[in-house]
C-alpha cells in the first residue's frame, strides 16, 4: 500500500537530494587552502558537510566558524571559486532522471526548494537539462525566510497553484523535514544524501525514509 495519497506535486531539496554537488563545493573550498600554500584535503573530508554550504566548507577547510573575523571575506572568495566551477563535477544522483520521468508520466508536478541562494541556483539549474520540466524553483533568498521556516515551501505550493497538503517534500537534512511539517506537507527523508554530522535520521520525524531516489515511487499512489 502506498503511504501517500492525494499528492499532486513533489518538491525536492537540491543538494544531497537531487544532485551531488559535493565535488564542486569541496573543490571550491580546497582552492582556498591551496591558494594560501596549505596542503589539499581529501575530498571525503568535505563531503559530509556539503549540505551546510559555505559554512560547512569553511569549517572543514579552516576550522572556521561564522564568528571568525575573516569569515565573511573567505565566504565571498569561496563563492567566487564555486561560481567558477559549480557545473564541472556536479551530477544528478543515480535514479533521479528516471524518477523525474516517472513523476511526469504520472502527471505529477515537481519543483525544487533549496537554501542555496539564487546566485547559484539559477545558473546551476539552467545548465542541467534535468530541471527543464521543473515547475517551481525556490531558492534560499526567494522569500524573506529560508528552511527550516516553511515559507519557501509555501511559496513553491503557491507557484504550483496547489494547497500545501497536496505536495510532498523530500530532503536530506533535518531542516527539510521541519520545514515540511510546518508547511503541512508530507515529508520524506532522503537517507542517501549528505546527512551532515547528525545521522540519527529517525529522530527527524519524517513520514517516510528512502535510501535511493527511485524508492519514492513506492510511496506514491
Amino acid at each position: 500500500m502506498p503511504l501517500f495519497t492525494g499528492i499532486d506535486a513533489v518538491l525536492f531539496d537540491l543538494d544531497g537530494t537531487l544532485i551531488d554537488s559535493a565535488p564542486d563545493l569541496g573543490a571550491a573550498a580546497d582552492k582556498l587552502r591551496t591558494d594560501r600554500g596549505l596542503p589539499s584535503l581529501p575530498f571525503q573530508d568535505y563531503r559530509p558537510m556539503a549540505g551546510a554550504g559555505a559554512r560547512g566548507m569553511l569549517q572543514v577547510a579552516f576550522g572556521m566558524t561564522p564568528e571568525h573575523p575573516d569569515f565573511l571575506a573567505l565566504r565571498e572568495e569561496f563563492f567566487l571559486n564555486y561560481e567558477a566551477c559549480m557545473t564541472e563535477r556536479t551530477y544528478a544522483f543515480d535514479g533521479v532522471a528516471e524518477l523525474i520521468e516517472q513523476l511526469t508520466r504520472r502527471q505529477l508536478l515537481w519543483g525544487v526548494v533549496t537554501n542555496k541562494s539564487k546566485r547559484f541556483t539559477e545558473p546551476l539549474t539552467r545548465a542541467m537539462p534535468l530541471f527543464a520540466s521543473a515547475r517551481a524553483v525556490v531558492s534560499g533568498d526567494t522569500t524573506p525566510h529560508s528552511k527550516p521556516h516553511p515559507e519557501p515551501l509555501l511559496e513553491a505550493a503557491r507557484r504550483l497553484a496547489l494547497a500545501p497538503e497536496r505536495c510532498l517534500y523530500v530532503g536530506d537534512d533535518e531542516r527539510d523535514i521541519v520545514a515540511g511539517h510546518a508547511a503541512g506537507m508530507g515529508t520524506v527523508a532522503a537517507t542517501y544524501g549528505y546527512l551532515g554530522q547528525k545521522t540519527d535520521v529517525a529522530s527527524w520525524g519524517a513520514h517516510a525514509h528512502i535510501n535511493s531516489p527511485l524508492g519514492l515511487l513506492q510511496l506514491l499512489a
